[in-house]
């Protein structure tokens, strides 16, 4: 008789100081990561599946691709439209593979993790991928993802990460703190791209702290530090939780698919329909690798 597979696969914990987590196969996701106890990202339970993104990778391309449709070395593509409701093909094609365990498990601080991209309808490349985690009892998790194309030809890429930063309690009760020059407005009905704005003056100025209340975002955001920090903190406890990266677009989302106890902060090598704008997309030719980490701390 077979075991039963849990929705989201094997599960694996890693710990260092007062951080723990859990690293699952299904995606290469992050089912949860806390800190003395409290919730540092929002989680899911061990009899779920990741819903609403929760600590899903999204290669080889984050967001949304508008119709599905792209042209690439001239040749039309068609991908599946996984947002169905919006014709819009959804953050990539690894948030439900099974990913392999590759190290050898001694360090319980560490979880290394690979997948293999093989050409589809669609996405006519070959991708080995792998995603390293590695927990720090003082400086929090960082994450490092690469890809390498071992196909025949240059591959379209791009990589973004969906974690939810939580402090124990609802984000409009919380203070948000980060810095960029521009958020990318898009369509109110398929959350296609239209344009840059400003940050500056705008209701996404979070150049000083101050409490997100009952403010709806889910927009991209760039014109970022070149190492920047989206910091959440709980005003009455002084509880925090903190993401910084170095990629040249995030994404924020107030989580209402969630209740709002989380603010989803998604580093992203590009931004959404990059695969028909080419703004900031990565092309690896054969044998080329790309390199980019986040890090979560309190």
């Amino acid at each position: 008789m077979s075991r039963q597979v849990l929705p989201s696969g094997e599960q694996w914990t890693i710990r260092a100081g007062e951080y723990l987590g859990t690293v699952v196969s299904v995606g290469g996701g992050l089912r949860g990561l806390s800190y003395g106890g409290r919730e540092v990202l929002v989680g899911y339970g061990e009899d779920e599946a990741a819903h609403a993104g929760i600590g899903q990778h999204l290669f080889p391309w984050p967001n949304r691709i508008t119709d599905g449709k792209y042209t690439f070395r001239g040749v039309d593509q068609q991908l599946y439209l996984t947002e169905p409701a919006r014709l819009n093909a959804i953050h990539g094609l690894t948030r439900w593979a099974n990913w392999e365990r590759v190290d050898d498990g001694t360090d319980e601080a560490v979880v290394h993790l690979a997948y293999r991209v093989h050409g589809q309808s669609g996405y006519p490349h070959q991708l080995d991928l792998s995603l390293d985690y590695h927990l720090d009892a003082e400086g929090g998790l960082t994450v490092t993802a690469r890809a390498v194309n071992v196909g025949a030809g240059d591959a379209p890429y791009g990589y973004g990460c969906h974690p939810y930063l939580s402090v124990g309690r609802k984000i409009d009760e919380c203070e948000l703190e980060f810095t960029a020059a521009d958020w990318l407005e898009v369509t109110p009905d398929r959350l296609s791209p239209v344009g840059l704005a400003p940050v500056g003056g705008s209701q996404y100025d979070f150049s000083r702290a101050r409490k997100l209340q009952d403010l709806d975002i889910d927009n991209a955001f760039t014109g970022l530090p070149e190492s920047w920090e989206v910091r959440l903190t709980d005003p009455d406890t002084g509880n925090s939780a903190r993401l910084r990266s170095d990629t040249r677009w995030m994404q924020l989302y107030t989580g209402n698919a969630i209740g709002r106890v989380g603010l989803a902060v998604e580093p992203m090598t590009c931004p959404p329909d990059a695969f028909n704008t080419g703004d900031n997309l990565v092309v690896l030719k054969p044998g080329d690798e790309h390199t980019t980490s986040f890090t979560v701390s309190v």
